[in-house]
Order: structure tokens, then C-alpha cells, then sequence
């Protein structure tokens, strides 16, 4: 897949880590159901391999899938084994250079200049800010821009509606949506909750989208 071109066009990657296989599952057939088209499967998460298996098979081979928390090479086997189609990691390692390498793009974790120019040679398709509100919040990825500009950011960590709001205005090209999007849904919360959420989340980062 081109997920360069799916960061800026849908520009909101919501992330799922549940602790019961069958919620996280059901999480990320509805958030596909509501219209988010990139969903990330932490494999930090019970079963999350099994999770993604089950997922691809109901989602059909064409839609982005992706695997979190990819640290190794193993996992970038393990997750492309099992359906993903994109990788996403939370910092630089031997998982970035893997997953290219398989053919799945990578969004990589970074959070200093050095670590972004690492990130480039080692193949990622986007870089990832995380934890984006402990690394400075929007002002931040404002300044990365200046030395950075054709970057693809993707602020993760803390990323609320209201930041959402401010760091697309501040140049990100996605925001990556983890507990203030999915809440307790992959642990068996209330799934018309999540409905209402993604629907909530779509909306802002649809709005005035170039």
C-alpha cells in the first residue's frame, strides 16, 4: 500500500490495544465500519496477531491494516504473516529495516532531529512523533518543520479532538488516536460509544482537509 498517500488523505491512524482478543476485534471492524480507514493493531495486545488474522480476513486483502509495536525483525515476520500491511513502530530499530525490506511501509517512531534523519535511512515511510505531548506538542512539531519540511509527521501520544485540531493547523499530516478514540471498547466497552467517537474524530480531521 501507499501509506504516504493514505496519511494524507485520511489523516487520522487510530491505534487498538485491548486485552481481550474478541473486543479488539469487534473494535476494529466497527471503527472500519464507521469510515476509518487506517487502523493499527498494537501487538502489545492479547492475541494481537490473531487479532489482525481475523481482521484481514474480514476486511477483505485491499484495506490498510496495520501492526503496532514493531520492535524486531520477528515481529515484522510475524505481523506481514498475519495480514498487515503497514508496519508502525515506537522507535528505532531493527523492525523498521525488516519491515521495508518485506515490503511493508513503516511508520516510524522518532523524536529528536537525529533520530528523524535515522529513520530516514532506514526506509520509513513516516515518521511518527511519540510521545508527542511530552516531546513539546504542537509548537514542536511546528519547529521540526522548519529543517523538515516535506517530513510526514504523525503526532501519537495525548492526542485528544482538541490536539488533533492543532497539530493538523500546525502541519502534521496525520495524528495517530489511541485511548481518546478507542476507550475501554478493546477490553470490552460499549461499542456504540466507539461508533459515536470515531464519528466525532472523523469529523475533525475531515474538516478542512486540503
Amino acid at each position: 500500500m501507499d501509506l504516504r498517500a493514505a496519511l494524507a488523505a485520511h489523516r487520522l491512524v487510530a491505534i487498538v490495544r485491548g486485552g481481550d482478543p474478541e473486543a479488539a476485534l469487534r473494535t476494529v471492524l466497527a471503527m472500519a465500519d464507521e469510515g476509518v480507514e487506517l487502523i493499527e493493531v498494537s501487538l502489545s495486545g492479547k492475541d494481537a496477531l490473531s487479532v489482525i488474522e481475523r481482521a484481514r480476513e474480514a476486511l477483505g486483502p485491499d484495506r490498510p491494516l496495520g501492526a503496532g509495536t514493531v520492535l524486531t525483525a520477528d515481529d515484522a515476520r510475524a505481523a506481514q504473516r498475519a495480514g498487515a500491511n503497514f508496519a508502525v513502530t515506537p522507535a528505532l530499530g531493527e523492525g523498521i529495516g525488516a519491515a521495508h525490506a518485506l515490503g511493508l511501509p513503516v511508520l516510524a517512531g522518532v523524536m529528536t532531529p537525529t533520530e528523524i534523519l535515522a529513520a530516514r535511512t532506514s526506509g520509513a515511510a513516516a515518521l511518527k512523533i511519540f510521545p508527542a505531548a511530552q516531546a513539546g506538542g504542537p509548537a514542536y512539531l511546528k519547529a521540526l518543520r522548519g529543517p523538515f519540511p516535506h517530513e510526514l509527521f504523525v503526532p501519537v501520544g495525548g492526542v485528544d479532538e482538541a490536539a488533533t485540531r492543532a497539530y493538523l493547523a500546525a502541519g502534521a499530516t496525520a495524528v495517530g488516536v489511541g485511548s481518546p478514540l478507542v476507550g475501554d471498547a478493546a477490553d470490552g466497552g460499549s461499542v456504540t460509544a466507539l461508533r459515536d467517537r470515531a464519528r466525532a474524530f472523523l469529523t475533525v480531521t475531515q474538516k478542512g482537509k486540503p
